[in-house]
């Protein structure tokens, strides 16, 4: 939201905003132009008839003070996805769907695109290098690149994100369940992505990983006039730590990211640019300099013998992947790994079971999560037997005390030993930059 009133402020409009907390990196943005609200909180008494809009957040409550008078004023309310769409709607409009990958794959087409200097704009859930916001919105720019969240809307419209942005070009990177608060069962959370592929507009195009059995069904249902594509993992070769793509003609392009998911990753964002003339030679050119977004497989840390990662992973396949991919990177190096169970999905004893042998890939499996995190949730409290046995993992060696996982990890010896962390947060506060330099240092 903030990034979103940025870019709109940039664009000329008058912006104003609430909030009942406001934490950096925000908070500076905002004040730095002179968007930062002078008192935080709610104040009906701002909410007047001179207001063209109002843009609801997805946290904010329905009896917040503020939406009830603009409910009473008869101001257009529009979610975060609605206004979105109304500043793009005479763009081409491309969108990036997925339980997984869609932050990776959105930022590897805004890098190739920004390498070859051509207009557009986006939407993108992560910080990149070379890029100053996470929202751009301008009057000239033919495209839009979008990443398609299937959350809610609002407080307000329940539904998915991605179906008000009526994709001209649309990607679905996988399938995985999640966000049960809000999706309960499988074939519910499955269902919104159905909706996703059945707006695609006639001469539209529908890309897809077809290694996703389940993406593969529903895109491959016969569409009237959608062009359909599929994708799986680009061939690649790995030497000394060090990954090589395999083109066509049998050249070799080094990558500076790794792993089989983001070898797909990288083969999905290839079609897309493809597809709003950007040529395989031109995308390889431009791929090589991509670092990755932040928190995505982030480099923390190095020395000669030790690595330390940071990763948004937290959904059960998101994990899976990202170990293996940093094993599959360094065979010779053990991999201790840790994951902070942080989200509502994560600390459900409802959902635990999904973990099922998805954390097996490292030579030590940490779990780490903070017993306030479920009083501040109201959730059901948790065992670490709990658990051991959701993951399958007898040696699993699980804490909640966030002090004492970081002295276990600093009295390790990390000779020839990568570190991987693995979380939507941040281990209660931790310095995750700091503590990776007392562990290469």
């Amino acid at each position: 939201m903030h990034n979103l009133a940025i870019a709109l402020h940039r664009k000329g409009y008058q912006v104003t905003g609430s909030d009942d907390e406001i934490v950096e990196p925000s908070k500076g943005r905002l004040a730095q132009l002179g968007l930062l609200p002078a008192e935080i909180g709610w104040f009906p008494e701002k909410i007047h008839p001179g207001l063209q809009a109002v843009i609801l957040g997805m946290h904010a409550r329905v009896d917040n003070p503020e939406l009830l008078k603009a409910q009473e004023l008869g101001i257009r309310i529009y979610s975060y996805p609605e206004y979105i769409y109304e500043q793009c709607v005479d763009k081409q409009r491309i969108v990036i769907a997925g339980s997984h990958g869609k932050t990776s794959i959105t930022s590897m087409i805004l890098h190739v695109l920004q390498y070859h200097n051509r207009k557009f704009d986006y939407v993108v859930g992560a910080r990149l290098e070379g890029f100053e916001t996470t929202v751009k919105l301008t009057d000239d720019a033919p495209i839009v690149v979008i990443e398609g969240d299937e959350y809610l809307s609002s407080p307000l419209d329940r539904r998915p994100k991605f179906l008000h942005y009526r994709h001209h070009i649309g990607l679905i990177s996988g399938i995985a369940w999640d966000h049960i608060n809000v999706y309960p069962t499988f074939d519910k959370y499955v269902r919104q992505f159905e909706e996703f592929a059945d707006a695609s507009p006639k001469s539209g195009t529908l890309i897809f990983d077809e290694t996703d059995d389940l993406v593969a069904v529903i895109c491959r249902k016969e569409r009237e006039d959608v062009n359909s594509i599929e994708y799986n993992v680009h061939p690649h070769v790995i030497r000394n730590g060090q990954t090589f793509l395999i083109t066509s003609d049998d050249q070799e392009v080094p990558v500076r990211i790794f792993g089989e998911h983001n070898m797909k990753n990288l083969n999905g964002a290839r079609m897309v640019c493809n597809r709003i003339g950007v040529s395989d030679d031109r995308f390889y050119e431009a791929i090589q300099t991509f670092k990755g977004a932040a928190n995505r497989l982030e480099l923390l840390g190095q020395n000669a013998h030790t690595t330390v990662y940071k990763d948004f992973a937290h959904a059960p396949s998101k994990l899976e992947a990202t170990t293996h991919a940093v094993k599959q990177q360094f065979p010779n190096r053990k991999l201790i790994a840790c994951l902070e169970l942080h989200t509502f999905s994560s600390l459900n004893k409802n959902f635990l079971g999904q973990y099922r042998d998805t954390f097996n890939d490292a030579d030590l499996s940490i779990v780490y999560y903070n017993p306030h995190t479920l009083e501040h949730k109201r959730m059901e409290n948790l065992s670490e037997e709990e658990v051991r046995t959701a993951f399958n993992n007898p040696n699993l060696q699980v804490y909640t005390d966030s002090q004492q996982l970081l002295d276990f990890l600093l009295s390790q010896s990390w000779q020839d030993k990568n570190l991987l962390l693995m979380s939507s947060g941040n281990y209660n506060g931790t310095d995750m930059k700091a503590f990776a330099a007392q562990i290469v240092k």
